[in-house]
């Protein structure tokens, strides 16, 4: 250990404040400005929103308000059978009863206290034991007693900004890839939504920023159809007609080791495998749990058994089905079951606008770059978050020196 450096405890440097729900039945505490965090929302370090907001009546009525950089811990939930959530507020926000903040003590700076956690994440993962009906709870007494080792506040400042700068560089990735969507998405709603083409050749105009053999592939009329209007010699047909729901494959918690092929479940990435089920790039549809939630697979990548993975038929593009998905609103076609599920058979029933194949394919010609760059970046992002995880505990435990570890984070920041 480090001269100067201390022994004592998680209790001796935090006060750990609880949280609340306000009444689901007082819709005045609802639908508020102020984000509400719940376990599903804690899926990132540096937490920006949340899905729920809270009025000052329900900040007032059950919950409890903390300002921004405030660290919040999952103490309770099925989430903590496998994982351990820590997030830092990046604006103000409450938080419901599975949710503990914490609060330094003098001597002790907020920003280091996160990554401490963070560094001693799987020891608190070994505290995780069973409450009712299998859910996993992290007991705070056993949290105020972990033993850990506090440095001196300069070297609790240096070993902080040796780590934000990978996890700043986490987060400008992130919302880059954020903004390239936004350009797929906007990109959708012109060409197959408000048919911004077409309505421009109808009125004698070139498309903006389109070549002229892109906008020759549309037409330069619309036409009435049960969707209402769409380019003419487009077709309306099942989604059955384009997309096959194929079922994915049962993969064990224990199995879901380190590896580079993603792991899938109905919300999103839930490990990492050493073999695929399917090619990429693809698209997931989740269908026990979190129904109807759709995400785009970069590269090979293996669903589990709660998900479904798209199928392209008849020529249909990908990316175009994709954002097609994201549009039908999919979660409210579940079916009548004790757990949430997507009904196959209602999705394939829905209508959907079927553009000629020569259109979709221009589509996907022009946001393959921009799926180009969301996959380098998202490869950025890991390497990145793999040399933090490797710098913690030699930071944290003063094996590492400050001055070595500002080298390594220099190459890559």
């Amino acid at each position: 250990m480090a001269v100067k450096w201390r022994a004592t405890t998680l209790g001796q440097l935090t006060d750990f404040l609880s949280g609340g729900t306000p009444s689901k039945d007082a819709p005045e505490y609802w639908g508020g400005s102020v984000p509400w965090v719940s376990a599903k929302d804690m899926k990132r370090f540096r937490l920006d929103d949340t899905e729920d907001h809270v009025t000052a009546d329900g900040i007032a009525n059950g919950t409890k308000l903390v300002p921004a950089g405030t660290i919040l811990l999952l103490v309770r939930g099925m989430t903590l059978l496998n994982d351990l959530p820590i997030c830092v507020t990046s604006r103000p926000m409450t938080f419901n009863q599975d949710v503990k903040a914490l609060r330094p003590k003098a001597g002790v700076r907020s920003d280091f206290l996160s990554y401490l956690l963070l560094g001693n994440k799987e020891r608190l993962l070994g505290l995780v034991d069973l409450a009712g009906h299998g859910t996993g709870r992290l007991n705070s007494d056993e949290l105020r007693a972990l033993d850990v080792v506090l440095p001196p506040e300069p070297e609790q400042y240096a070993i902080t900004r040796i780590l934000a700068a990978l996890d700043d560089k986490i987060d400008l990735n992130r919302r880059t890839n954020e903004t390239l969507e936004s350009i797929a998405r906007a990109i959708f709603k012109s060409w197959f939504v408000d048919f911004d083409p077409v309505r421009a050749r109808a009125e004698g105009r070139q498309p903006a920023g389109m070549d002229a053999a892109t906008a020759a592939l549309f037409p330069a009329a619309l036409n009435g159809t049960t969707l209402g209007f769409i380019a003419t010699g487009w077709r309306v047909s099942p989604l059955s007609d384009i997309s096959e729901f194929a079922y994915g494959k049962a993969l064990k918690e224990e199995d879901r080791r380190p590896g580079r092929i993603p792991v899938f479940g109905s919300n999103g990435q839930v490990g990492w495998h050493d073999t695929s089920l399917v090619r990429g790039p693809g698209v997931v549809i989740g269908r026990k749990g979190n129904p109807g939630v759709v995400k785009w697979a970069a590269v090979d990548f293996f669903p589990i058994d709660t998900t479904f993975y798209l199928l392209p038929r008849n020529h249909a593009s990908i990316s175009y089905l994709f954002h097609l998905l994201e549009s039908l609103n999919l979660p409210l076609l579940g079916s009548d079951s004790a757990v949430p599920g997507l009904n196959r058979g209602m999705a394939y029933m829905s209508e959907v606008i079927v553009p000629p194949p020569a259109v979709q394919q221009a589509f996907e010609r022009l946001v393959a770059p921009l799926r180009r760059m969301e996959t380098q970046k998202d490869e950025e992002i890991r390497t990145l978050a793999e040399i933090r995880d490797a710098l913690l505990p030699k930071l944290l435990s003063g094996e590492l020196r400050i001055r070595d570890a500002e080298k390594l984070v220099e190459a890559h920041t």
